[in-house]
């Protein structure tokens, strides 16, 4: 196989074919960089052009998607019957654009979204999903496998950007709220790794939440038969107090407050949390303001 690319997400892609046995090509515009791959027996390729030529499958992770269009625009040709992973990090309509792009030079494509971080690639505990062409990687599952689990989204390229952009909000949301509980009950002198434990073992109830939230939001229904907005919201008011009263810095949990307060002004106080689900669904500008 090839990888283009080798800052240190696409050297450690390199490296786990290298671990796993795969004959591996590498290019990077700066070859110096390819080095330490070369020494533990990658090929480097000189140019883009015999990088794709050395492998019918061709991984590119740089750093965004004009940059892979600018290194594989002038060798398209090349492309034809290899498949094509893009790994690099972009939106679902760049996605989109380049499976269309690899097409029309009869390249497969395959996006992807490499959910870990360098040192994670190789483990079998980390995702990476791929949408773009179930069938091409179904033929190639046994050689991406190394790198980590593949997760199939689909036939919509979309989908693998989209589901990243989405998993990232909920780690940035995850980590702001593990953040504000540490300083909450560190102003009491309880260590990190303390209330880091219990937050673990908590986020695990967490997660059944959100299984049984899924589904009140695909079937419409938000039954507030566990905990309704109204109670919440008082427990907010229960975390604020305690956050003033330490000194802790309160926009997060205002600003739950104030989604779960849209929706109990819109008559939804009896329902699930999930219901908070409509303050995010903003109609877009073209949508119901007469433009």
């Amino acid at each position: 196989m090839t990888v283009i690319g080798l800052g240190q997400m696409g050297a450690a892609l390199a490296g786990a074919f290298l671990d796993a046995g795969h004959p591996t090509t590498v290019f990077n515009r700066t070859p110096e960089k390819a080095e330490p791959l070369v020494a533990r027996g990658a090929v480097r390729a000189a140019t883009v052009a015999e990088a794709v030529a050395a492998s019918g499958l061709v991984v590119v992770c740089v750093l965004d998607y004009p940059a892979v269009r600018d290194l594989l625009g002038p060798v398209a040709g090349a492309l034809r019957g290899r498949t094509l992973v893009n790994l690099t990090s972009g939106s679902p309509e760049q996605a989109r654009e380049e499976a269309a792009w690899a097409a029309g030079h009869g390249a497969g494509y395959l996006d992807g979204a490499v959910m870990t971080t360098p040192p994670g690639v190789g483990d079998s505990e980390s995702m990476i999903l791929y949408s773009g062409g179930p069938e091409l990687l179904a033929g190639h599952r046994a050689a991406l496998g190394v790198l980590g689990d593949p997760v199939d989204l689909g036939a919509d390229a979309g989908l693998a950007s989209l589901y990243d952009s989405g998993l990232l909000g909920l780690m940035w949301s995850v980590f702001g709220g593990w953040l504000h509980g540490t300083a909450l009950t560190g102003a009491d002198g309880v260590p990190a790794k303390e209330f880091t434990a219990v937050s673990v073992r908590w986020l695990r109830t967490v997660s059944w939440f959100l299984s049984t939230y899924a589904d009140q939001i695909d079937a419409g229904e938000y039954p507030g038969d566990d905990a309704t907005i109204d109670v919440q919201v008082a427990t907010v008011g229960h975390l604020l107090h305690a956050g003033e009263a330490r000194g802790i810095d309160g926009r997060l949990p205002r600003l739950h407050l104030e989604l779960m307060k849209e929706a109990v002004a819109a008559g939804h106080g009896g329902d699930s949390y999930a219901r908070v689900i409509d303050s995010f669904r903003k109609a877009r500008p073209s949508e119901g303001s007469g433009s």
